[in-house]
């Protein structure tokens, strides 16, 4: 059968190209582009990234979540009076924090960048409240929580704890809600 032929068996004594949509169907391309071969590598793709994913999911199932709690020395008590605020940095040298000693007595110490765009904290003494001047947004001094302005998300608090006339930064915990 000769080229001519073959491209012919499926036209119908029309010029009307309706009618002639079969002569742009190519029988391989047919084969190679088929539901089963789509499935095929869509499912292959799936199970690819799967096992390409497996590791990471291992080590988050076998990490408790908890940080290294590392213990930083910030000062001592009796340095720090009541009413009083000290800047140090915890965990690391590059992450500023505060520390207050609040009115009643507590401590208390915070992350020392605003939620909102991570300009600097200050204890205001007299309003008893944390200022961030950027956006005059304002925290709680006991909760952390924003009261006023921008910031939507609480400070994330620093756990303390005092030995022997000594504070330390013990453990940090980062709350949503």
């Amino acid at each position: 059968m000769s080229n001519k032929e073959k491209l012919g068996r499926n036209r119908k004594d029309s010029n009307d190209d309706m009618v002639n949509l079969v002569d742009n169907i190519e029988r391989q391309n047919d084969l190679k582009y088929n539901r089963r071969s789509f499935l095929k590598t869509a499912v292959a793709a799936s199970v690819t990234l799967g096992v390409a994913t497996l590791p990471f999911s291992i080590k988050a199932m076998l990490n408790d979540g908890e940080e290294e709690q590392v213990k930083v020395k910030i000062a001592k008590l009796s340095d720090v009076a009541k009413g009083e605020s000290i800047n140090f940095n915890y965990p690391t040298d590059q992450e500023p924090a505060i520390l207050v000693h609040t009115k009643d007595g507590e401590l208390k110490a915070y992350n020392n960048k605003c939620t909102h765009l991570q300009c600097p904290v200050f204890y205001e003494k007299e309003q008893d409240i944390l200022l961030c001047p950027c956006h005059r947004g304002f925290f709680d001094v006991k909760s952390g929580h924003p009261v006023a302005g921008p910031p939507q998300r609480e400070l994330p608090l620093i756990q303390t704890e005092v030995i022997n006339d000594v504070i330390y930064a013990v453990g940090r915990k980062i709350r949503h809600g």
